[in-house]
């Protein structure tokens, strides 16, 4: 007689139960979070905007980063679920397309191993066919978290622990660069805080993420660099006495 863990055993008795697996760390991604503030300034100056070594997205530096599970890594799920699950919009648009409502959004209904359940996606403004192929994929998402698929992501904490956080911790490697970019206000605040901080980190961190961390450290002493000597070429340029050279100095 096999024995059986008590996920087998409950996958068995319900094949649902599949989607409410934990997802392996390798199909958990990170999605950049900028507050309104953050999003308006830094569309108002790119300066404040970084290249992200984290997720490899372009957004404010003081971004945090929430987990989640992408599109490929739910379509897995799903197959490995039911191979015949299915998905449809709740309502078609006179030409036969799947019907968006006023703010852009779209409801479909997942069904897996016969159940279906609705779900909501949208694009927050984008337009074009990434924005269709965003609604899809955040949609189906949606739904899937009704049947329990990476709950605790869409959650933000431990469903089963005693606490019930408002927001997701940032990892180690995410508050160093954070502080890192936090303190990128000139040369002597950031090298000070680097030099006091930095055999910590690299004794706390895995090799990788503290890669991470040195990577985003030279990308802000860059910035630093170029904005200083922005200022300088700006200073020669007004003769080093606040007055450009084409106008009389009395």
């Amino acid at each position: 007689m096999n024995a059986h863990s008590p996920i087998q055993a409950e996958v068995a008795a319900d094949p649902l139960a599949k989607l409410r697996e934990p997802f392996p760390d390798h199909q958990i991604s990170k999605l950049p979070k900028e507050t309104k503030q953050q999003a308006d300034q830094r569309k108002a100056d790119m300066k404040t905007g970084i290249k992200c070594h984290v997720c490899g997205g372009w957004h404010h530096r003081n971004a945090v980063h929430l987990d989640y599970v992408g599109h490929a890594a739910l379509t897995d799920r799903l197959l490995d679920t039911d191979p015949l699950w299915s998905w449809e919009p709740v309502a078609f648009a006179q030409n036969g397309l799947p019907a968006f409502d006023n703010n852009g959004g779209l409801w479909i209904k997942l069904t897996v191993c016969g159940v279906t359940r609705l779900g909501y996606g949208n694009a927050d403004g984008k337009s074009g066919g990434d924005a269709i192929k965003e609604i899809i994929g955040d949609a189906l998402r949606n739904a899937a978290m009704r049947f329990g698929a990476a709950l605790d992501l869409w959650h933000k904490g431990d469903l089963h622990g005693p606490d019930e956080p408002g927001e997701a911790l940032p990892s180690a490697e995410e508050t160093a660069i954070n502080m890192l970019r936090a303190v990128a206000v000139d040369k002597v605040t950031f090298t000070d805080a680097w030099a006091k901080n930095k055999a910590g980190w690299k004794e706390l961190l895995e090799p990788e993420a503290y890669a991470r961390v040195v990577a985003a450290m030279k990308e802000c002493a860059a910035d630093i660099a170029a904005r200083e000597a922005e200022e300088k070429a700006k200073a020669n340029a007004e003769g080093g006495f606040g007055i450009p050279d084409d106008e009389i100095p009395f």
